[in-house]
């Protein structure tokens, strides 16, 4: 009896089509708009010697765009074979997806950018398009980036399947929510929003390009040029006090 009211819970909590019905697609576009606006927040947050242009900005986003879609449909298409509630197998995953995997995606960036350097293949250096920018190394990085993301996702799947862990797992719920709509903006959008600002942000950094020693370079150029106009401008006045003075006397 307990069991079957169990199940019964866990079906009106998050039923198996929650994450696919118009409520749920409403919530995942709304997720994708205010992820998207904050990479755009996010490159005017960046100092303005170091502020991408606008095509290379695309170039890095996009990539993390085409990874975050192949993740989140494999999270709603997975989520809902699970035992139990489908919502908690959701935020399970994103959960996974947005820690482990996303160190598993990090590591991969990395070693690409190391056999771009040591083997001379800089159409996989992630962040690095050529002068001027080309198209065929964004598509390979898009590439490369989004089998990355399959990968990492692949990995976390096979180890949301070991039978001891769905035996845990498989029992959670989002309690106290009890309001399905709720429950479902929980897991597609609150919980989600949140997290994502800090991972879109801190990927966004893993995907652009950071030349080493140039940075400190234009910021010292930057802060030379700012005091030599500063003299300039103090050096005009006291001129232009030297030229009243003079008048005054004559």
């Amino acid at each position: 009896m307990n069991n079957n009211s169990s199940g019964y819970l866990s079906e009106l909590h998050c039923p198996k089509d929650a994450l696919t019905n118009n409520y749920g697609w409403f919530m995942q576009f709304l997720l994708a708009v205010l992820a998207f606006t904050c990479l755009i927040g996010k490159r005017f947050c960046e100092p303005r010697y170091a502020r991408r242009p606008w095509l290379i900005w695309f170039y890095d986003t996009s990539k993390q765009g085409l990874g975050a879609l192949i993740i989140h449909a494999a999270n709603v298409w997975l989520s809902p074979h699970f035992t139990g509630n489908t919502c908690t197998w959701y935020i399970v995953n994103f959960m996974m997806d947005s820690t482990l995997g996303l160190l598993i995606i990090w590591a991969g960036i990395r070693l690409a950018q190391y056999c771009a350097r040591t083997y001379d293949i800089p159409l996989i250096n992630f962040g690095e398009y050529g002068k001027p920018p080309q198209c065929a190394a964004w598509i390979c990085q898009c590439i490369l980036y989004a089998a990355l993301a399959t990968f990492a996702k692949s990995v976390l799947a096979l180890v949301l399947r070991l039978p001891f862990v769905v035996a845990v797992l498989s029992t959670l719920r989002l309690s106290p929510v009890t309001d399905a709509r709720l429950e479902l903006a929980v897991v597609l959008l609150i919980i989600p929003f949140f997290v994502n600002i800090l991972i879109f942000w801190v990927t966004d950094n893993f995907l652009m390009y950071h030349p080493r020693g140039v940075s400190s370079k234009i910021k010292t150029k930057v802060r030379y040029q700012s005091i030599k106009k500063e003299k300039s401008g103090s050096d005009e006045e006291e001129h232009s006090a030297d030229e009243r003075l003079l008048g005054a006397n004559v």
